[in-house]
């Protein structure tokens, strides 16, 4: 089976602009959650999310091109152009690849909603203005799979062209799909790209209504706590992240620098209730992971730190903690975990590249990143949850999860590289 490693990251979140800057950030601490501005929301019960600011989507693309892409393209675009310049495919001055490489490259995206402040404006066209004042650009500027559409001609990108839907963890399954898609040989390199940008009336009123987010208005930095007694639901995230997958062989022949090696995954479904979460189905998902490590490497890894899905709600962090004890056979057998929600908030979509991301430059640095806003950890969720400040390690593997409404769970383990 084709060794699969990856060799270009970018990112962007509400705690930066790149990579580096987000990674600081969140090692440190740092908390991008605070009062919305990207709507008037004086009539909503939620106020907050973790928004990204400062964003000029005219310095990733040109001005006439901008209102044919909703936000969450604009975000996958600025990360896709950084994992793709960092991986040394393309340069800031030439963005598309090798006419020679282009036909076995290919992209597959994750979005768990697309353009959904698209979608309300353009209703709300229809309904006050009439169906002929609809925007031209509304369906291509809306659909989720256009994620890929606008990146893979961005940088000549003419292997298979992939979008997943899969509520919150899409990002994760567009990943391990990309492992598949080159192991099976369909592909030598694919460019892997979550994006999410939810932050609108619809979104965060959708949410609310479900009772699903957290009401801490007055207290944006501390609303979200995963692990925490007194969590009261997720915070609204938005943001991208980019990954380049490609074959070992490809990585070595260009002498391409390589974060790590992907030597595991694993996908279930809980077949039980459209948002409530269970202990099975992660489980299952992690399990799965650990047998296909097994298979790859001829045995089951030490795991050293898993960046958890964590997403601050009472049911889900308690159920993820149960699943991750009974992986490893007990409380005293669990590596440290810790949730970065706590910082970015919840990315919908796009939290499974973002969080990968965090994973893999924590196994590269050597430094776990915290959970915030642990101040009083859930007996329930009695692992060993890095509380509050960053943690220096040594870290050979380390696996990251993700689980979406709809029962559907992903979970994924990165490895060191070696010879």
């Amino acid at each position: 089976m084709k060794r699969v490693v990856i060799t270009g990251l970018g990112t962007i979140n509400s705690t930066g602009h790149n990579v580096s800057e987000s990674f600081d950030a969140i090692v440190n601490g740092v908390c991008g959650i605070d009062k919305i501005t990207l709507f008037d929301t004086n009539d909503f019960t939620v106020q907050i999310a973790g928004e990204v600011k400062n964003f000029d989507p005219e310095t990733v693309m040109d001005k006439k091109e901008v209102k044919k892409a909703d936000r969450f393209i604009q975000l996958g675009i600025k990360a896709a152009l950084e994992a793709m310049i960092d991986s040394g495919f393309v340069t800031i001055e030439n963005k598309k690849v090798d006419s020679t490489i282009a036909d076995r490259f290919g992209i597959i995206s994750g979005s768990g909603i697309g353009g959904l402040s698209t979608i309300q404006k353009n209703s709300t066209i229809c309904d006050t203005r009439g169906s002929r004042k609809i925007s031209p650009f509304f369906i291509p500027s809306s659909l989720a799979n256009m994620l890929s559409g606008f990146i893979s001609i961005e940088h000549n990108l003419k292997g298979p062209s992939l979008g997943h839907v899969t509520a919150c963890a899409a990002s994760t399954h567009a990943l391990s799909d990309a492992v598949k898609t080159i192991m099976l040989n369909g592909a030598d390199r694919i460019l892997v790209v979550g994006a999410e940008s939810a932050i609108c009336g619809a979104g965060v009123g959708g949410f609310a209504a479900m009772k699903a987010l957290s009401t801490r208005n007055d207290d944006p930095k501390t609303a979200s706590r995963p692990f925490d007694i007194d969590r009261d639901g997720f915070v609204m995230g938005e943001g991208a992240g980019a990954l380049v997958v490609e074959t070992l062989d490809s990585a070595l022949e260009r002498n391409a620098k390589i974060y790590c090696e992907i030597i595991g995954f694993g996908e279930s479904g809980d077949a039980n209730h459209i948002t409530s979460p269970v202990i099975d189905g992660p489980l299952r998902a992690m399990k799965a992971a650990f047998e296909m490590t097994k298979n790859i490497t001829g045995e089951y890894p030490k795991i050293d730190y898993i960046n958890t899905h964590g997403t601050s709600t009472p049911v889900g962090d308690k159920n993820e903690t149960a699943a991750i004890k009974a992986l490893f056979g007990g409380k005293e057998n669990c590596p440290p975990v810790s949730s970065t929600k706590g910082q970015i908030g919840h990315c919908l979509g796009a939290a499974g590249a973002i969080e990968a991301i965090m994973a893999i430059k924590a196994l590269n640095e050597g430094i776990i990143p915290p959970t915030i806003n642990v101040i009083n950890q859930d007996p329930e969720c009695d692992l060993d949850v890095v509380p509050n400040v960053a943690r220096k390690t040594e870290l050979t593997t380390v696996m990251s999860n993700n689980f979406g409404f709809g029962g559907t769970n992903g979970s994924i383990i990165f490895k060191k590289y070696t010879k």
